[in-house]
């Protein structure tokens, strides 16, 4: 069979090790050839390809980011996008797609394989929000740059008598600011799941304060005020349609800084947490994936993903990732102790 590979969205740790892993096993078992499209869906979409075999993936299972780019080129906002990817893929000889990506990726991935091309996903975000895996990859080496932000956060804070709001990744769902936030030992966290009150967040500052505790908190990017909105860094959405999100920790470290009189900054985390090389964790599990996604492949199970199910690798279709989004449950600030001071 000849396979063609992308990764498509924001970048992610890891993906280099689904790549490697599709790649080298699909070689080395069934004698697969394989082409690599660049830059997300914009790929298949242009023709734009490279071949791939394995002298071209060896040494990078811990190199972060794709070697096949990636972009937010959406088929489907494409007046006959989809059907030109399709012809195109035909046109190359191409048996199938491996598409290694979120619920964006997914998605487009998800109406081709309806349309009639085969293609095999891979679940990747580092927001850790798709559905129907446990985890995905990246998400364990975003959650430990938080984690190691926080602990140097905390002993400059407490230095200068200061509050510290951390701006993480999260769009809609909380996980990287709930996990890096319990590692990290910040003292309260706010996530998109859950609309915050300000007057209890200063509440909660001036009572860490008065313990002779410089507060920290850790705050999803898309979280959000009570009776408030998102607040967004800049005008504009992306070819899925989403706003460009950024600012929430400057607007809350101001607005706390003039309600209690303390000193208080604002950093934000923005790419740092999606790039450089993934953790031991992240590197097994893209392995994995990547191994039973060539092996779907192989088998011609189309418009399924793999996922992560306990410790056991396993295939999902496509709808159950992209139609709903994995949030943080409530019981899980509760029992983090972030269900929002009283």
């Amino acid at each position: 069979m000849k396979i063609g590979l992308l990764t498509g969205g924001g970048d992610c740790p890891g993906l280099n090790a689904v790549i490697r892993a599709v790649v080298m096993r699909g070689s080395r078992e069934w004698g697969h050839e394989f082409v690599g499209y660049l830059d997300g869906w914009k790929g298949p979409l242009e023709d734009q390809k490279i071949d791939l075999g394995p002298e071209d993936v060896r040494g990078i299972l811990a190199q972060g980011g794709t070697i096949l780019g990636s972009s937010r080129t959406n088929p489907s906002a494409i007046d006959g996008g989809e059907q030109k990817v399709i012809e195109n893929v035909r046109a190359a000889g191409i048996d199938g797609l491996v598409a290694i990506g979120g619920d964006d990726t997914l998605g487009v991935a998800r109406k081709l394989t309806e349309d009639g091309l085969g293609v095999v996903g891979v679940p990747k975000t580092i927001d850790n929000d798709l559905n129907a895996t446990d985890y995905t990859f990246g998400f364990d080496t975003a959650v430990n740059i938080v984690m190691e932000s926080l602990d140097r956060l905390r002993t400059t804070g407490a230095s200068h008598h200061r509050a510290l709001v951390v701006e993480v990744m999260g769009r809609h769902a909380g996980w990287i600011a709930l996990h890096g936030g319990m590692a990290g030992g910040a003292d309260l966290v706010l996530v998109p799941e859950k609309e915050f009150d300000l007057a209890e967040i200063c509440s909660h500052v001036e009572a860490c304060f008065e313990a002779g505790v410089a507060p920290l908190i850790v705050a999803s990017e898309g979280a959000v005020p009570a009776e408030g909105t998102e607040v967004t860094s800049a005008k504009g959405t992306d070819a899925f349609g989403h706003v460009r999100l950024g600012g929430i920790a400057g607007w809350l470290a101001d607005r706390i800084e003039e309600k209690t009189g303390r000193e208080t900054r604002s950093v934000v985390l923005g790419h740092l947490q999606r790039g450089g090389t993934p953790t031991a964790f992240d590197r097994v599990l893209a392995t994995r994936l990547g191994y039973k996604a060539i092996e779907a492949a192989s088998q011609g199970d189309w418009g399924n993903m793999t996922t992560l199910r306990g410790t056991s690798i396993q295939l999902a279709p496509l709808a159950d990732a992209v139609d709903e989004s994995k949030i943080v449950p409530a019981d899980r600030l509760t029992e983090a102790g972030y269900g929002y001071p009283a």
